[in-house]
């Protein structure tokens, strides 16, 4: 993907005028300032909790075993991956085989490139959403009319040859962490995807190699040398959090969202028309249906909508990795899952055409998505 130098001196002056919600904390402020106050429907209506046991509305999603997907329970496994995608959009995986070390060194060190000075972490601002790495703050500070409480470091992980030399050297061992993390991501991204393929009831030829191991044919074409985005939020705590949101709703864009998320709540989903608060399970991860999953699947497996609520006792950091398909490939609904009583929703699309989106548009709910049906 061509990366483009697309500031100005205009937004370079928004840049200056817009440091980040860390920055505004540092000063010690008491109040949340008006450009983040949300109007009263959209606020978070529940009590300011941190502990999970003491929140009102809290959901223990589907749980999939990662260790019972690859071994003789796999059907029953799948078919509970199904049930998830399709009533919830969320699940989590535990099991996953990704190491407690690579899990708390992503924390940490996710945790301490917030905790720089300000001069070392403005380094990376820019407004230029094709950035190979990108500092900001919001969701989109360019076309936001509220922003949010929430700082994030984008890191573009698909082309690291290419990305690496522009990530940040401080902390000293923050690219070795982030590298090591985002390939055991991945892969745990591959293997998802092969059983939501099958979940699907596509039919995929497989063939051999001399290991004798399955190769998924269609999950390794399409998704191998896939986009792979990591976005690290920080959402510092909040002198007024019932004012203000750490992230408003929203879908995401990828085919499959996975997060991991500190013990400090904040992530919720909306179920059965009501926010619901997920909780944190030590050392797994949380997945949700993407849009392009949805237009995949032709409108079986949802992206549902979630947002980030803040609170006054506790920061607390996440970490996404957003995987889809190449940037250039178009995502188009499965010929396998088009007849007559079923025919297609959604019309062809590629992450281009979300950039230009993003780059013109204030992202709301699942608008991006809706200008893609039929």
């Amino acid at each position: 993907m061509e990366m483009k130098d697309e500031d100005s001196s205009s937004s370079s002056k928004s840049i200056i005028r817009n440091k980040g919600v860390k920055h505004l904390c540092e000063t010690g402020i008491a109040n949340v300032p008006n450009r983040y106050i949300f109007p009263a429907p959209q606020r978070n209506n529940e009590e300011d909790q941190v502990v999970s046991n003491l929140s009102g509305l809290n959901l223990k999603l589907p749980i999939i075993d990662f260790a019972e997907l690859q071994g003789p329970n796999r059907l029953q496994v799948l078919d509970s991956l199904a049930k998830a995608c399709e009533n919830y959009g969320f699940f989590q995986v535990i099991n996953h085989g990704i190491s407690n070390d690579t899990i708390g060194n992503m924390i940490d060190v996710s945790r301490r490139f917030f905790q720089q000075p300000m001069e070392e972490r403005s380094k990376f601002m820019t407004t230029d959403v094709r950035a190979p790495v990108r500092y900001g703050t919001s969701f989109n500070q360019s076309t936001d009319s509220i922003f949010c409480w929430r700082d994030f470091l984008k890191l573009v992980c698909h082309s690291m040859e290419d990305s690496l030399p522009h990530w940040p050297t401080s902390p000293s061992d923050f690219r070795d962490s982030i590298c090591e993390y985002a390939k055991e991501n991945k892969f745990l991204f591959l293997k998802i995807m092969e059983a939501i393929t099958e979940s699907l009831g596509i039919v995929l030829k497989t063939t051999r190699n001399d290991n004798d191991d399955i190769i998924n044919d269609f999950v390794t074409k399409e998704f191998e040398n896939g986009s792979h985005v990591m976005v690290i939020n920080c959402y510092p705590s909040c002198p007024q959090p019932k004012l203000t949101l750490g992230m408003p709703p929203h879908s995401d864009y990828g085919f499959l969202t996975v997060l991991l998320q500190d013990e400090v709540e904040g992530l919720q989903i909306q179920h059965e028309g009501q926010w619901i608060t997920v909780e944190p399970i030590p050392n797994s991860f949380v997945v949700n249906v993407g849009d392009h999953l949805e237009i995949f699947s032709n409108g079986r497996y949802k992206s549902v909508l979630h947002r980030a609520i803040v609170n006054s006792k506790k920061s607390r950091t996440s970490v996404a990795s957003l995987h889809s398909m190449p940037f250039i490939n178009m995502v188009r609904p499965s010929p396998e899952l088009i007849n007559e009583k079923n025919p297609r929703r959604y019309l062809d699309t590629d992450f281009a055409t979300f950039l230009d989106f993003l780059s013109s548009s204030e992202l709301k709910e699942k608008n991006f998505l809706d200008s893609r049906k039929c």
